[in-house]
């Protein structure tokens, strides 16, 4: 049986944690990198599958790439950031299922199935990009989240001869709250979103 997380710690994850849009310079190291995947690749998928892919564009080079597929209201955000993770899905993902997943011959349920590596691929990817954000802030990192970019240019640019597809991006860093932090919104209320069957 595990102790419930301090408020601070709960505060710090999802109801005090906001999404950046502008940034200290600050570096975040390829250490905090490492330790930062480290964390989030214990979140659970299907099959052990594990299909998410990243890359952390740090360089100036890899920057002035990326940002050439920013949505103009994301690019100068995402040139400041230290780090932007493009956050991919591997739609071959099931070849590594010998080695995650090795009590049962995984690998056959997907081979040829390409509904199915694609909606696994896609779901438990997206999964995992939900804990790398977590993880980040869990390390004190904050995150800004975001879509508004030419995927294709993105893939070609990044995963040219690979099946690896992107999903979302995600600015890492320390956050500037003084600096175009939008006002919370609202979320739903239970009532509205759930129900106890």
């Amino acid at each position: 049986m595990h102790d419930k997380l301090s408020e601070a710690a709960l505060d710090q994850l999802f109801r005090e944690a906001r999404t950046f849009n502008a940034w200290l310079p600050k570096e975040v190291s390829d250490e905090q990198l490492h330790q930062l995947y480290d964390l989030a690749k214990f979140g659970p998928t299907s099959a052990n599958a594990s299909p998410m892919r990243v890359v952390f564009v740090k360089s100036k080079e890899a920057k002035a790439k990326l940002g050439q597929f920013m949505s103009e209201s994301n690019r100068d955000k995402t040139l400041e950031a230290p780090v932007t993770a493009i956050v991919a899905t591997d739609h071959a993902f099931y070849e590594h299922l010998p080695t995650l997943f090795p009590h049962a011959d995984a690998r056959s349920w997907f081979v040829g199935n390409q509904p199915l590596i694609e909606s696994t691929g896609f779901r438990n990817g997206s999964l995992q990009g939900a804990y790398l954000l977590v993880a980040a802030r869990a390390l004190g990192l904050d995150c800004g989240p975001m879509s508004g970019f030419d995927q294709a240019g993105v893939d070609q640019a990044f995963f040219a001869g690979t099946q690896v597809k992107s999903n979302f991006l995600i600015n890492i860093g320390y956050g500037d709250a003084s600096r175009n932090l939008f006002p919370r919104n609202p979320r739903l209320s239970f009532e509205q979103a759930c129900r106890i069957a």
